[in-house]
């Protein structure tokens, strides 16, 4: 999955503005975690990924690039 377009959150943050350092400020994680959810490398759990929706004021489902990236995250 490493690399794989599973989320738009580098694309949302970019939309709105929004650094990752803002966002990981916000979340009470490191930039270098925002980084990898912006990289694909990893995902953010579901709990999360609502929390980013709401702080850039987006629908969660805005985030996710198709349904089986919604698929993989839940599974996590």
């Amino acid at each position: 999955m490493k690399g794989e377009n599973l989320n738009r959150i580098k694309a949302a943050l970019a939309e709105r503005h929004v650094t990752q350092k803002n966002l990981a400020k916000f979340l009470k994680v490191t930039p270098g975690t925002v980084s990898t959810w912006c990289r694909n490398f990893k995902q953010p759990d579901i709990q999360t990924l609502f929390e980013i929706a709401s702080y850039i004021n987006v629908e969660a489902s805005s985030l996710l690039s198709s349904m089986e990236a919604a698929e993989y995250i839940e599974n996590k």
